[in-house]
């Protein structure tokens, strides 16, 4: 199993920053991915950005040159770095572990608001 516990979320103005941490029960190199999905009210979860055990990284087309994802082997911990914010990513922000061999694990969520 995999226990992950998120922190960062808040309430930012647009434009502004925030940082996302999600630290794992276990080590990273035990996971074959990590990600960061977020769920507005009223739509589906989709995925924001993913980072794999060698390193590669993964983003959504609306994310893309705002968020960055990142990860601290030593800490069992990943990252996600969102800059130049905007109300439509306002959602809960949900850490994922997808590992070799027994499934996936979630998060319990933190939200993210961006006022206009």
């Amino acid at each position: 199993q995999v226990q992950l516990v998120e922190s960062g979320g808040g309430l930012v103005q647009a434009g502004g920053s925030l940082r996302l941490s999600c630290a794992a029960s276990r080590s990273l190199f035990s996971i074959n991915a990590m990600g960061w999905y977020r769920q507005a009210p009223g739509k589906q979860r989709e995925l924001a950005a993913a980072i794999t055990s060698g390193g590669s990284t993964n983003y959504a087309d609306s994310v893309k040159g705002r968020f960055t994802i990142s990860r601290d082997n030593a800490k069992n911990t990943v990252f996600l770095q969102m800059n130049s914010l905007k109300p439509e990513d306002t959602a809960v922000y949900y850490c994922n572990a997808r590992t070799f061999t027994d499934g996936n694990y979630w998060g319990q969520g933190t939200q993210v608001t961006v006022s206009s």
